[in-house]
């Protein structure tokens, strides 16, 4: 792990004011980072050497605090956190930092959030990655109705699902407010069809661990995409899956390969 948090700082769009930081050589290629639900830009991609393994490699490294989440503001409104504003919110980023378009990578939430700036901001995205989400953005990940009860129950003690105590220790691990991330599950799960990904077009690396019981199949969701290729990250769950050196060693080679 990587504990040398980067300086940040924040811009407005759409009434919030968010947080991201700008780091690597600023003379490299841009590639954007979406974290994933509960956690932060930090945890995501800091902590795990994400910030150091795309800089070391030549990379611009830009990666925001998703509204609701770290450093950004943090409204208790469902209304606020669908994937289609969040990735507005993205967009804006790269149209701040005068960026025309980047490679974005997405952890989980923000893997969905990174298929909508495809969708809805096709011209500002070079390439994508997806971790940690496969079939599930379309098919859905399961009932997280639970996820939202533990983020609210009054104590940890109170919380008996399993996976909702998972998100309940890391909401509290990550000093998240739990009332934000509560209103940001009930509406940042919105499905893409599978039609509507088909015709996502740039090149998309697909990478879900062997172990994750979330994501659903990467390879299945590979197979609707023209130009897609999924990996497997061994013996990984959705929480460890994210710093893996397969996944990193993956995501440099399929970058690699779009500059031959």
């Amino acid at each position: 792990m990587n504990l040398d948090a980067p300086p940040f700082s924040s811009f407005m769009h759409d009434g919030f004011q968010l947080a991201y930081f700008d780091e690597g050589d600023p003379t490299g290629e841009p590639v954007l980072l979406i974290h994933g639900f509960a956690s932060t830009a930090n945890v995501n991609w800091v902590y795990p050497g994400w910030l150091r393994t795309l800089g070391e490699a030549g990379y611009r490294v830009i990666a925001i605090d998703n509204r609701g989440h770290g450093a950004s503001d943090r409204p208790h409104e469902p209304d606020a956190y669908y994937p289609s504003l969040m990735a507005g919110d993205a967009a804006a980023l790269l149209t701040h930092l005068g960026i025309e378009q980047a490679h974005v990578m997405g952890y989980s939430m923000g893997a969905r959030i990174s298929a909508f700036l495809a969708m809805e901001h096709a011209d500002r995205v070079r390439s994508l990655v997806f971790g940690g989400l496969g079939i599930g953005l379309c098919d859905g990940v399961g009932d997280w109705d639970p996820i939202a009860d533990a983020l609210l129950a009054p104590s940890l003690d109170d919380v008996t699902h399993e996976r909702g105590r998972m998100f309940r220790q890391f909401a509290e691990q990550t000093h998240s407010d739990r009332f934000a991330l509560a209103a940001c599950i009930s509406t940042s799960r919105e499905l893409v069809s599978r039609a509507d990904i088909a015709k996502v077009d740039v090149p998309v690396l697909i990478a879900v661990g062997t172990k994750d019981d979330i994501a659903g199949s990467p390879h299945e969701l590979a197979a609707l995409m023209p130009h897609a290729q999924a990996i497997d990250i061994p013996n990984r769950d959705h929480m460890l899956a994210v710093g893996d050196r397969v996944f990193k060693k993956a995501v440099l080679d399929f970058y690699r390969g779009l500059k031959a």
